[in-house]
């Protein structure tokens, strides 16, 4: 069994534990009107589809994530900016907001094209669930100037709606798992990651979450490698995809899965490890119906490389002896991180 440095086990009902408290309040700023909020990025080293029937999963948490901004303004508006990781605003606009605190669904007056448009519809929704699981919040006569912020190129995966929903959670006082439910949907490990600093274990147990902190600190990370695919990969579509399986074996599945995670944690030696990320490979492509992403596109690479979250984009996990940047380059994949820079 791996070291346990932590059990923070949540129910829906039951409000965060103290530790998770103290981490939100003190992200916080001391102006109750002007605050700032951080949450963390996130990559599933297990678990991945499976997490969603409750498999025990390895998740990490990055050094990469988003931070958001509040400082209060006169007018009953919501303006709204996001900055990419180079500052640059990538999405701006400014909502109404009605007496009741709720944003004024008058998306013609923002004036902006149908990409942007989409991501007006998506920020309305979220602050509309917010209402829902908090009806007091932004019933005041003033409005907020609110800017988010990224570190990481938006189509690396690495939780930008996650990180959103979160430090939008922390901010509205609400639990970010049920704002995630009622947005974003999934799993809820980004979540989990978001709001923790050391890798931890996931499960989703009697339909809520269980998340113990783990000491997972490989004595061969020198030799793991982020690498990314190039593009983005929807998981609500890997999701949908998932669950149209045939899971009739589902439960030996998820068992032996659990027993990979627990093995993967302990590993000492990076020969095994690979020979875990092998066989956890086999087991998702089995029940996704889907091809490793190795034998897909790395047919020759020596080492082990291993599909994190939905399968078809974002980054891979790769084990290499040796510096493998030049092989992934001559192939057109540009961005390879050592574990050591990912990880947080």
């Amino acid at each position: 069994m791996p070291e346990v440095l932590e059990d923070t086990k949540r129910t829906p009902d039951t409000e965060r534990d103290s530790s998770t408290e103290s981490k939100i309040f003190d992200n916080m700023a001391t102006d109750l009107n002007n605050k700032t909020f951080y949450s963390n990025g996130k990559l599933l080293l297990t678990g991945e589809y499976v997490v969603l029937d409750g498999a025990l999963s390895l998740a990490i948490p990055t050094k990469f994530g988003q931070s958001l901004q509040i400082e209060s303004v006169d007018k009953p508006i919501l303006h709204w900016k996001s900055l990419d990781e180079n500052g640059t605003v990538w999405f701006e606009g400014a909502f109404e907001l009605s007496n009741n605190g709720t944003l004024k669904q008058d998306f013609d007056k923002l004036s902006l094209t149908t990409q942007f448009e989409d991501v007006a519809r998506r920020l309305f929704q979220i602050f509309n669930a917010v209402k829902q699981l908090n009806p007091d919040f932004l019933n005041v006569e003033k409005g907020y100037r609110i800017t988010t912020a990224i570190d990481f190129p938006r189509n690396w995966g690495l939780g930008t709606s996650s990180t959103l929903i979160n430090n939008i959670a922390q901010w509205a006082n609400v639990d970010a798992f049920k704002l995630l439910e009622r947005t974003f949907g999934g799993s809820g490990y980004d979540i989990a990651c978001a709001q923790n600093d050391t890798p931890i274990t996931y499960q989703i147990e009697n339909g809520s979450p269980l998340i113990n902190q783990v000491a997972f600190d490989p004595p061969f990370k020198e030799q793991l490698y982020f690498v990314h695919l190039n593009k983005k990969q929807n998981s609500r579509e890997g999701i949908a995809h998932y669950k149209a399986q045939n899971k009739d074996h589902i439960q030996d599945i998820i068992s032996e899965v659990n027993i990979i995670t627990l093995k993967m944690i302990a590993c000492d030696a990076l020969e095994a490890f690979e020979v875990l990320v092998d066989r956890h490979e086999n087991i998702i492509a089995k029940v996704t119906n889907q091809t490793p992403v190795k034998l897909l596109l790395f047919n020759d690479f020596n080492g082990s490389i291993k599909s994190l979250g939905a399968w078809g984009g974002d980054f891979v996990l790769v084990t290499s002896k040796e510096n493998p940047t030049a092989y992934f380059r001559d192939r057109g994949f540009e961005t390879i991180l050592p574990y050591v820079d990912m990880v947080l």
